[in-house]
C-alpha cells in the first residue's frame, strides 16, 4: 500500500490524471458501438417468400392489385401478417373469394421459401440478415454471430490477462489492442460471406478485451482512493454516452457497411493519441523495474506540476519505500496463487460466478431490442441515458451503502425487472419498455460497482491476470446469453426465467462471500488483504464493545 503514498507525492489527483480520463474516455465511448453492433447490423427486417406472380412483373395478371397477389400467393402466419418462411407452390384463387377466410389453408399446399426472400428495407437498406438470409431455418445464426464476438472477448480477456502480468504491462498491450479493433472492424465491411464476418468480428472482440481490461486497470492504478470512484465512474458514463452515440449512427446509417465502418475507423486516431500513456509504475516496481517506474512517476509529477517531486524521487526513495512489497510479489507471482491463497481462492472463485451470472442476463437483455419495443433506435438511446444517471448515483449510493451492498441490491432489482416483464403481454409495449429501461439502469448500477469493486478486491502483482479470469468469466455468460435465448422457440419462458434469476443468485454471493471494501487502500500484495481482514476484525470489534458500553 506504500505505493498509494508515492503517488500522493507525484500527484495522485491532477492535471495528468485529467488528460488520462480523457484519452481512456475517446475509445470507452465506441466500445458500445462495437459491443452492441449486431442490434443494428444483424437487425432481423420484415420478410416474406419470393413468389412468382407477386415479384415476376410480367407473370402477374393485369386485374389483380398487389393486395390481391399477396393473399392468394402467401399464406398468413402466426401473426395474421404474410408468413415470413412459407409460400403457396400454386396461387390459391379460391382465397379471393369474400367468403373464404385467409388462414383456411394446409402446410402440404405450402412450401419452403425455395426462391429466397423480398425484405423490407424500410428501415434498414442493408443488414447481414438480409444480405446472408439469416433467416427461417437460417435464423439461429444471428445468436450464433453475436456468441462467436463475445467468445472473442472471452480469449481475449484470458490471453491479455497473463500475457500483460508477465510481459507488457498495460500500455503496450491497450496500444496495440486499439490497432487490432481498428484493422479487423474496418476490414470487416468486405467480408464476402458470413463465415468471414464471423471470423474478423472475433479479432475485434480479442482487442476489444484488452482495451476494456487496459483502459480499467491504467485508470484504478494512476488514482488515488479518494478519487477512484469519481474517475471509473466517468469512464463508465462515457461508454453509457457511447450506447446513445450508437442509437443516433445506427439512425442516421442504416446500411450496416456504413455503419460498420463509422464505429470501427477512428480507432486507428485511438492508437496513436495513446502511445503519450504512461505505463503503470506500480506495475514497474512489482515487477522489479525501478528505473521505467522513477521515469513515469517523474512525468506525472511534472504534468501535476509537483517539481519538489522529481527532485525528491529516487530510485533508492522507491526501492527502500517498497522492498517489502516488491519482495513479496516476487515470492507470489504465480497465477496459481489466485487459488493456492485461501484470500484470494475465496474472492476469485465467488466473483467469476458473480461475473457469470452477471453478463448472461445482462447481454440477454441487450442485445434483444427487437423483442423489447418497435423503435430501437430510441430504445437504445434511452438505455444510455438511463445507463448515464445510474452510474452517477452509484458516486452517492457508496457514500450510504458501501460497495458491497449496493452491489447486491441492484442485482436483485435487476432480475426482477425482467421476471416482472415477462409477464406483460406483447401489445403493452410502454410497460415493456419501462421495466427494461428500470432493468438497464440497476445494470448501470452494478457495472459501475464492479469496475471499481473488482481491482479492490486483488493485490497489484496478481490485479491483471485476476481481471482477465473475471472477464474470462463474464464472457463466457456472454456466450451463453445469446444461445439461450434461442431456445425461446421451443420453450418461450425459459429466456426470461434464467435472465432474471441469474443476477439474484449473484447478489446472494456478493452478501455471503464478498468483504466490504470502502475507504481502503489498493492492496499491493497478499500481506495487505490479510492485513485489512485483520482490520476490519479489530474494527468490528470495537464497534460490538462501544455498543455493549452504551448499552450499559
Amino acid at each position: 500500500m506504500v505505493f498509494a503514498e508515492l503517488l500522493d507525492k507525484a500527484g495522485g489527483a491532477g492535471l495528468f490524471q485529467v488528460l488520462q480520463v480523457l484519452t481512456l474516455i475517446l475509445p470507452s465511448i465506441l466500445m458500445p458501438s462495437q459491443m452492441l453492433l449486431e442490434n443494428f447490423v444483424a437487425a432481423t427486417p420484415d420478410h416474406r417468400c419470393w413468389a412468382h406472380m407477386l415479384d415476376n412483373g410480367s407473370e402477374a395478371p393485369a386485374n389483380l392489385t398487389p393486395e390481391a397477389l399477396l393473399r392468394v400467393s402467401i399464406p398468413l402466419g402466426p401473426s395474421h401478417r404474410p408468413h415470413p418462411c412459407r409460400r403457396f407452390r400454386q396461387p390459391q384463387w379460391q382465397l379471393l373469394d369474400s367468403n373464404t377466410t385467409a388462414t383456411n389453408w394446409s402446410k402440404a399446399a405450402t412450401e419452403p421459401c425455395v426462391d429466397g426472400w423480398v425484405y423490407d428495407r424500410s428501415t434498414f437498406t442493408s443488414t447481414i440478415v438480409a444480405e446472408w438470409e439469416l433467416v427461417c431455418d437460417n435464423q439461429g445464426l444471428k445468436a450464433l454471430a453475436q456468441s462467436i464476438f463475445m467468445a472473442g472477448i472471452l480469449v481475449g480477456s484470458m490471453a491479455w490477462g497473463l500475457l500483460s502480468h508477465r510481459r507488457f504491462g498495460r500500455k503496450l498491450m491497450l496500444t496495440w489492442c486499439m490497432l487490432q479493433v481498428a484493422l479487423a472492424g474496418t476490414s470487416t465491411v468486405s467480408a464476402p460471406n458470413f463465415l468471414v464476418y464471423c471470423g474478423l468480428r472475433f479479432l475485434s472482440a480479442v482487442g476489444m478485451a484488452g482495451i476494456i481490461m487496459a483502459s480499467a486497470v491504467l485508470a484504478v492504478e494512476w488514482t488515488v482512493s479518494r478519487q477512484r470512484a469519481v474517475t471509473m465512474t466517468t469512464l463508465g458514463c462515457s461508454y453509457s454516452a457511447g450506447q446513445m452515440t450508437l442509437g443516433g449512427l445506427a439512425f442516421a446509417l442504416r446500411d450496416w457497411r456504413d455503419l460498420q465502418l463509422t464505429v470501427s475507423t477512428p480507432f486507428f486516431a485511438f492508437f496513436l493519441i495513446s502511445w503519450w500513456l504512461p505505463e503503470s509504475a506500480c506495475w514497474l516496481m512489482v515487477m522489479g523495474k525501478p528505473d521505467q517506474a522513477l521515469q513515469e512517476l517523474k512525468k506525472v509529477a511534472r504534468i501535476n506540476g509537483h517539481r519538489e517531486a522529481e527532485k525528491t524521487l529516487t530510485v533508492e526513495v522507491l526501492m527502500s519505500s517498497m522492498e517489502e512489497e516488491m519482495a513479496s510479489a516476487k515470492a507470489h507471482r504465480s497465477v496459481f496463487n489466485l487459488f493456492r491463497v485461501p484470500e484470494l481462492r475465496w474472492r476469485a472463485c465467488s466473483l467469476f460466478l458473480v461475473n457469470f451470472f452477471l453478463m448472461i442476463s445482462y447481454y440477454g437483455l441487450v442485445l434483444d431490442l427487437q423483442n423489447l419495443g418497435s423503435d430501437i433506435f430510441l430504445l437504445q438511446v434511452l438505455f444510455g441515458a438511463v445507463d448515464i444517471v445510474a452510474r452517477v448515483t452509484t458516486v452517492f449510493l457508496f457514500r450510504f451503502f458501501g460497495r458491497r451492498m449496493t452491489l447486491a441490491s441492484f442485482q436483485t432489482l435487476a432480475g426482477l425487472c425482467i421476471l416482472a416483464n415477462m409477464l406483460v403481454p406483447q401489445d403493452m409495449q410502454t410497460l415493456r419498455v419501462v421495466f427494461a429501461v428500470l432493468g438497464k439502469g440497476c445494470f448501470g448500477i452494478i457495472l459501475n460497482c464492479m469496475i471499481i469493486y473488482k481491482p479492490e478486491l486483488f493485490p497489484t502483482s496478481l490485479r491483471m491476470t485476476t481481471d482477465g479470469f473475471l472477464q474470462s468469466a463474464g464472457r463466457l455468460g456472454a456466450v451463453i446469453g445469446p444461445l439461450i435465448r434461442m431456445t425461446c422457440q421451443a420453450v418461450p419462458l425459459l429466456p426470461p426465467i434464467l435472465y432474471g434469476t441469474a443476477p439474484i443468485v449473484a447478489s446472494l454471493i456478493i452478501l455471503l462471500f464478498l468483504p466490504e471494501t470502502q475507504g481502503l487502500p489498493l492492496p499491493d500484495t497478499i500481506e495487505d488483504l490479510k492485513n485489512q481482514r485483520s482490520a476490519a476484525a479489530r474494527a468490528n470489534r470495537q464497534k460490538v464493545v462501544i455498543k455493549e458500553n452504551t448499552y450499559f
